[in-house]
């Protein structure tokens, strides 16, 4: 083989390997995570709540009317996508709720808090702001369960100690029974695109967990390092009172006081012999009869 030869071989190797790799630094900044640029702009909060297909036409419209008058009160938007409207495969519909959040998060780019809230719960107290209330740096801090098991009762890993309000992206509750999945707010940006893949890995899905979507979050939380750095866990009844009394759950301690931000009807879609709307109906009626007083003061 003539020396001109191998140097003509060896120069087109070379202009291949140049093309493939400016190829794949091409495509690896065009399919990267972005940072998100977030905005002052409106709304700071969309509230999403994921429907089901076999909820009542006035159930729906309750659960509507106290998060569409909560959100009208400080300026935030809500979104109800239903568990239909998702590709999960086979596994279990309330997976839907991942893709739901990255929906909301396409539909409103520059907003900085997605509260995912159960359609079993309301608000209670609408005169607390979501900021105000939980979000707000100082406030968060205050609130934060540091050095705490993530998963009750005995854990390993245990939440952060030193860790600043303006740092968390993901605030949950937890009660007797494990992490509370069904009610948690999210911060806009970058680490939430992570997060949400991560969660939402076909391989998560494929696995037949107990409580589906809820122990693949406890796992993730557990054994990924960058997204503990990122959570706070606060107490349960600043974001998710409870209607009933259950003992496995925290008994008193979660259950519903007056005042509380929001309550919930938890489990109640797990169990046949309790009706979600049946139970939900008084708090609704409370709920109306305050915004009425309030209306009259």
């Amino acid at each position: 083989m003539s020396s001109s030869f191998r140097r003509k071989r060896l120069k087109i190797i070379g202009l291949i390997a140049l093309g493939i790799l400016v190829l794949y630094l091409g495509l690896t900044s065009l399919l990267s995570p972005k940072a998100v640029h977030i905005t002052s702009g409106f709304p700071e909060v969309v509230i999403v709540t994921v429907m089901e297909p076999d909820l009542g036409s006035d159930y729906v419209a309750q659960i509507k009317e106290n998060r569409d008058e909560y959100a009208a009160r400080h300026g935030y938007r809500t979104f109800y996508p239903n568990t239909s409207d998702y590709n999960v495969g086979s596994a279990p519909r309330t997976w839907s709720l991942i893709p739901a959040l990255r929906h909301a998060m396409t539909l409103y780019p520059h907003t900085t808090y997605f509260f995912s809230l159960s359609p079993h719960a309301l608000f209670m107290n609408p005169e607390l702001s979501l900021t105000s209330h939980i979000m707000a740096p100082q406030r968060l801090e205050s609130l934060m369960l540091k050095d705490k098991p993530v998963v009750p009762p005995d854990s390993v890993i245990h939440t952060f100690s030193h860790i600043k309000g303006d740092k968390i992206d993901l605030v949950l509750t937890q009660d007797g029974e494990g992490l509370c999945q069904e009610s948690f707010i999210l911060r806009q940006g970058e680490w939430a695109q992570f997060f949400l893949d991560i969660w939402f890995d076909p391989l998560y899905r494929s696995y037949n967990f107990q409580k589906a979507e809820g122990h693949a979050l406890e796992h993730i939380v557990q054994w990924h390092p960058t997204i503990l750095t990122k959570l706070s866990l606060i107490p349960q009844r600043t974001l998710n009172s409870y209607t009933v009394k259950i003992e496995s759950r925290g008994g008193d301690e979660v259950t519903y006081k007056e005042g509380d931000y929001v309550v919930r009807a938890v489990g109640c879609e797990l169990d046949k012999s309790r009706d979600c709307a049946n139970e939900m109906d008084p708090w609704f009626q409370q709920w109306k009869r305050d915004r009425q007083a309030e209306s009259k003061a």
